[in-house]
């Protein structure tokens, strides 16, 4: 288990922004959009919407009860001050080494940084929830390619085909996915993995 009772966690954009539809019974976390909202809770159904109420990719969430709203400054504050447990983030490359980079492809718009550099700095467990490939491309690499958002950074890889934990002595992979071989997670990428003889299958939470 990633998360333990009472964790503030931070949502980046992206995949991490399902992850209020998917806590297991019982884990009682606080999650965190660095929008200006405490609380978030799943995603309504369309018919319950509150606009006034969304994540931080802008996607449609409600509130738990004794949740709350503040600005940007409240919300960085939160975060710049070591309130946030674990913040949980998309990935365009990340490495062996846990260097993440995820705010600019070369010779594409650039977006810039957003808030991705605070939360790695300051949170205090650095997960990055993506897709493992980008349409068969390899996303995990040996060395990132791309300009870092930041260094030595991620301390779990959580992907549609494994669950990874960054090393000293490597990526060490601690689950699989259900119907995913050793032979295709190792050709759908770059880096060397380390895979335990007995490694353990991901549990799915629906």
């Amino acid at each position: 288990m990633m998360f333990s009772d009472g964790d503030v966690v931070n949502l980046g954009i992206g995949l991490p922004t399902i992850i209020p539809n998917h806590i297991p019974p019982g884990l009682k976390i606080t999650l965190q959009g660095e929008n200006g909202v405490l609380g978030l809770g799943p995603a309504p159904p369309l018919h319950e919407i509150n606009k006034d109420v969304f994540d931080a990719g802008g996607g449609w969430a409600t509130l738990n009860p004794g949740g709350s709203f503040f600005d940007s400054a409240v919300s960085f504050g939160l975060i710049r001050g070591g309130h946030v447990d674990i913040t949980v983030l998309g990935a365009l490359q990340v490495d062996k080494e846990g260097n993440l980079a995820n705010w600019m492809v070369p010779g594409k718009l650039m977006a810039g940084y957003g808030g991705a550099m605070d939360l790695i700095t300051c949170a205090k467990k650095v997960i990055v929830a993506m897709e493992h490939t980008n349409k068969g491309d390899p996303k995990i690499f040996n060395k990132c390619s791309f300009p870092l958002t930041g260094a030595h950074c991620v301390d779990v890889i959580v992907t549609n085909m494994a669950f990874i934990e960054v090393t000293p002595e490597g990526l060490l992979v601690k689950e699989i996915a259900p119907n995913v071989t050793v032979d295709e997670l190792k050709n759908a990428t770059e880096a060397d993995l380390i895979i335990p003889d007995d490694v353990a299958v991901m549990t799915v939470y629906e």
